[in-house]
């Protein structure tokens, strides 16, 4: 009788890292064989949320994680299939008695999934054993623990990556088993217009912002040009868990110490707090996905117009900082987090467009696509929560604030580079002798205004105002606060 060798397996998904992993840490802790897995899962190659540009992300974080692996003879297990498919294929080949994953804070598809597997694990005599990511804690009815929680999570130190010698699966090990599956094409296109994926490249991200870039911080946080510098840039890193939050924070921390710019400092942690923050809400709200928060705003009826969206989604508004921005976001996966609000605001005030409309565009434009950050921002800047300030950002306002000399502008809408910088933030308010002059046509070489913005921001303004009155607007609104109000913060 052949007597299958055991292991415990480490199902890799957005933790694709060896630091500071518990799932990696607490599986070698036990001793036994680890093999870590990868599955490039068809629910969610097919889902409309994502796009090529978060799994090119992916292989390329993958290919960095094997080659840190190199040097222990291992490698990832990177395969195509159906999660339960491949646990069924290798239960073929190994004894499993443990596997060990993060807990997830994703879509209602991974939800979903997760339920099944749990019982494909309990049917299988498997100990699936879910660890904590990024502070969040699941199960929670309130926040009267969080905080503490929080505080407790962020101050342990990283965990290390230290298998012992021979514990990971040999690379000619996972090489027989690739035999068994379907196994992806790692290469990707070689662009520069995407931030690269793998921990090599986030730490290089973050020592550079550390260094030289981080005292900007807070003078640039709001410049669509200058934040993608003067930003630290790690959003994608910690999305896709090429970095944990806590070690980004503790150097955060051990740097403040002796730092000639303490506030832009302090101002970044504060931030990854909040991140923490948002996924927590998520967690214990998971009908945000496709619902406001607030179930008083149920009643809001927006129609959709499918022009609106499209020019909104090609940056064809005639409005050049909303236009501006959609094109750099559709081209690089990056915006800074105040034109984001911006463009969430233009569509769903000004255009009057439901938050929904914007989910699956932008989800797939963001590199840094992070569910539990994705819907309550949504939300938010629709006004949709009952409980934060309603903002209606005005873009011509903003672009002379935060672009005065129309330099991104001109960058990403390359019709009115050769405009003067008054025009080029309105060129609707061109005379026919200017349009001679520069050789324009207003409708033509650039759209007109396809909606007014005193009026639609009149009109989603009382709308809204008027709906924040409303009894059950008002009766949700106190179930939110109570819910998720979060004492002795931080």
């Amino acid at each position: 009788m052949n007597i299958k060798p055991q292991i415990h397996v480490v199902w890799l998904k957005r933790d694709l890292r060896l630091h500071d992993n518990e799932a990696i840490f607490n599986a070698l802790v036990t001793g036994k064989k680890v093999l870590f897995l990868y599955s490039f899962e068809p629910l969610l190659i097919n889902d409309s949320h994502y796009s090529e540009r978060h799994w090119n992300f992916i292989k390329e974080s993958l290919v960095d994680l094997n080659n840190e692996l190199k040097p222990f003879d291992s490698k990832v297990l990177i395969v195509q299939s159906d999660i339960i498919a491949v646990f069924n294929q290798l239960l073929t080949k190994y004894q499993i008695n443990k596997i060990f994953s993060h807990q997830e804070t994703g879509l209602l598809v991974t939800y979903n999934r997760d339920k099944n597997f749990k019982r494909f694990c309990k049917n299988n005599l498997i100990d699936w054993i879910e660890n904590i990511n990024n502070g969040v804690q699941r199960g929670l009815k309130n926040r009267e623990q969080w905080t503490a929680l929080c505080n407790a999570f962020f101050e342990i130190d990283a965990l290390p990556f230290q298998p012992k010698p021979n514990q990971l699966l040999s690379i000619s090990d996972i090489e027989m088993l690739e035999a068994n599956f379907k196994i992806p094409n790692l290469n990707t296109p070689q662009t520069t217009a995407f931030q690269k994926g793998g921990r090599s490249m986030g730490l290089k991200y973050l020592n550079s912002f550390f260094e030289t870039r981080y005292p900007n911080y807070m003078l640039h946080i709001s410049k669509p040009e200058l934040a993608r510098k003067s930003c630290s840039r790690i959003s994608p890193y910690i999305a896709w868990g090429n970095l944990s939050i806590r070690e980004v924070y503790q150097q955060a921390y051990h740097l403040k110490k002796t730092a000639k710019h303490k506030k832009a400092i302090e101002a970044f942690m504060s931030r990854l707090r909040w991140q923490a923050h948002f996924i927590q809400k998520f967690e214990m709200e998971h009908t945000m996905e496709e619902a406001s928060i607030n179930k008083g705003f149920h009643k809001l009826k927006k129609s959709i117009s499918q022009e609106y969206l499209e020019a909104w989604k090609t940056g064809q508004t005639g409005y050049p900082l909303i236009d501006a921005c959609m094109r750099c976001l559709n081209e690089t996966g990056y915006l800074n987090f105040r034109m984001r609000a911006l463009v969430v605001s233009f569509l769903t005030h000004n255009l009057w467009q439901p938050w929904q409309e914007a989910t699956t565009h932008l989800s797939q434009m963001f590199l840094d696509f992070e569910p539990g950050i994705h819907f309550p921002q949504l939300q938010m800047q629709a006004g949709e929560t009952g409980i934060n300030m309603l903002r209606i950002y005005n873009p011509v306002k903003n672009s002379l604030e935060h672009d005065p000399s129309a330099t991104f502008i001109k960058k990403w809408v390359p019709e009115l580079k050769l405009l003067d910088t008054p025009l080029a933030h309105q060129p609707y308010l061109m005379t026919p002798l200017e349009e001679q002059l520069f050789n324009f046509k207003l409708g033509e070489d650039y759209p007109y205004p396809i909606v007014a913005l005193e009026s639609s921001r009149k009109k989603a303004g009382d709308i809204l105002w008027n709906l924040r009155k409303n009894k059950k607007v008002k009766a949700e609104s106190q179930r939110i606060l109570k819910k998720h109000i979060v004492k002795n913060r931080f």
